[in-house]
């Protein structure tokens, strides 16, 4: 075990020790059981896109009002245990997001509605027409996400490069691109950008080989390991098999005072 690896275990072993853990939550007009997920695994890195301009709108998107990581209190502890086994690979992960409020994926239907509005297609979208996000998929009326136990996400080798931010309009390069081309997210490679609306972003395309293939397949494995299924067509959405609120889409802003 390298002398990195060994002391990113360490710590990670004595904040999990400490018993750090978010309280059940009990206010902002609902008591169910959501949870901080830097209260729980606070080794994970976050990248949450949809706070930022840096997704396939362009923009900060409605409900995201801290760059948090909100999840049930079982998809947390879940992806702690993750944590546990990537990290023993010299891996850590990193998401990029987690609960998603209803209000947001409305902002999602009424942008893609906009047919006139493609200024990210260049890296999201490159060869997918926008009439065709609904019917391909890529964008529903609801998401899993609302659910509370769904969560995006990926891998990143230890330890960690640095990320430079993103800056709004600068020249965008298509998320199918090569690693050593597209947006420079310090994430192993997989194959695509996340948020890819491709289909070489399907988990298992035969093309994606060598160490994007292997990375895929680690993420995969230590996903189901922890109880979630993945969605075929995304490499980096991943849902817990034993949601508690299989049919409950929640709505609350993405903040601390939501929990």
């Amino acid at each position: 075990m390298s002398h990195i690896l060994r002391k990113v275990l360490t710590a990670a072993a004595a904040v999990l020790l400490s018993g750090a853990a978010f309280a059940a939550p009990a206010s902002a007009g609902h008591t169910r059981p959501f949870v901080v997920l830097k209260d729980f695994a606070p080794t994970i890195q976050h990248d949450i896109r949809y706070y930022g301009p840096h997704n396939f709108v362009g923009t900060p998107v409605d409900g995201y009002r801290e760059p948090l990581c909100i999840l049930t209190r079982p998809a947390a502890e879940a992806l702690r245990r993750v944590q546990w086994q990537v990290l023993r690979h010299g891996y850590t992960l990193k998401v990029y997001d987690c609960f998603r409020p209803q209000r947001a994926v409305d902002h999602f239907v009424r942008w893609a509605k906009d047919l006139d509005d493609e200024k990210m297609k260049a890296e999201f979208y490159p060869n997918v027409a926008k009439d065709r996000l609904f019917a391909d998929g890529y964008i529903a009326e609801k998401s899993g996400h609302s659910r509370g136990s769904t969560v995006d996400l990926t891998i990143v080798k230890l330890p960690p490069r640095p990320q430079r931010p993103y800056v709004p309009g600068e020249p965008l390069v298509p998320c199918t691109a090569p690693a050593g081309e597209r947006f420079p997210d310090n994430s192993a490679d997989m194959g695509t950008g996340f948020d890819c609306f491709d289909t070489l972003s399907h988990t298992a395309n035969p093309l994606i080989t060598g160490e994007a293939r292997e990375h895929r397949d680690l993420l995969v494995t230590a996903m189901a390991d922890a109880g979630f299924r993945n969605l075929p067509e995304e490499w980096w959405h991943f849902t817990l098999n034993d949601e508690p609120y299989p049919d409950t889409y929640f709505d609350f802003p993405v903040s601390r005072k939501s929990v």
